[in-house]
């Protein structure tokens, strides 16, 4: 039985079971123990296209490569076509194709890594989608990176953290905006450079908004 979706509840300390399925997108692959982590105890590995060959060759076998495949040698289609899910639309992106697999498969809480680095702009198209992914589909989703998780969220959300922790809040659609646990006091910023650079002050942060945003953890 599928989880019903929701905001995750902690940056600070990810459980690899709290995930229905992980999404291993083409951008660096992670280093860091907790995306690495992830990736090793997914209960379901969709990888993004390209990504697949590169799960495949450091000696982890996806659930499913989703993509329009042009990526990929004859050989290594042939060789693996019993995991391959090809998507020849241009409409979405291969992290949205690969999502829709997870989605139509009753994964409502999805964990995205390797979607960060190399080019810029597929950096911050992977990240923005994590709030339609949020409005639209209606999972909640998750991007852990080498240095911290964003994750997408609306009205009052409360997170676990650590103090000191460095915390940055994106408004997205938001015209009030506030917050407690926090060593600056937020607000419906009007640019996203705005939010920057924040810091919790304890082992909870509360926000509060009468719209969407996006918040971004470092690891302890």
């Amino acid at each position: 039985m599928c989880n019903q979706p929701h905001t995750p509840k902690s940056f600070a300390s990810l459980q690899p079971d709290g995930f229905d399925a992980v999404v291993v997108a083409g951008g660096d692959f992670p280093t860091h123990a907790v995306p690495l982590t992830l990736v090793e105890q997914a209960r379901m590995l969709a990888a993004c296209d390209s990504a697949g060959e590169e799960l495949i060759r450091r000696g982890y076998m996806p659930t499913a490569i989703i993509g329009d495949c042009d990526s990929m040698s004859q050989e290594f289609l042939t060789a693996h076509r019993d995991i391959i899910y090809k998507v020849e639309e241009q409409d979405y992106n291969d992290l949205t194709k690969a999502t829709r697999f997870c989605v139509e498969r009753g994964c409502r809480r999805i964990a995205y890594v390797g979607a960060t680095g190399k080019r810029e702009d597929h950096t911050l198209g992977n990240i923005s989608l994590l709030d339609f992914y949020r409005r639209e589909m209606h999972i909640a989703a998750l991007m852990a990176t080498d240095h911290g998780v964003f994750l997408s969220a609306s009205g009052t959300t409360e997170l676990a953290t650590f103090a000191g922790q460095q915390v940055s809040i994106f408004n997205l659609t938001c015209s009030h905006l506030e917050g407690d646990g926090l060593r600056w006091q937020p607000y419906a910023f009007a640019a996203m450079w705005q939010g920057t650079l924040n810091e919790a002050t304890g082992e909870s942060i509360t926000l509060r908004g009468d719209g969407s945003y996006m918040v971004y953890g470092v690891y302890e």
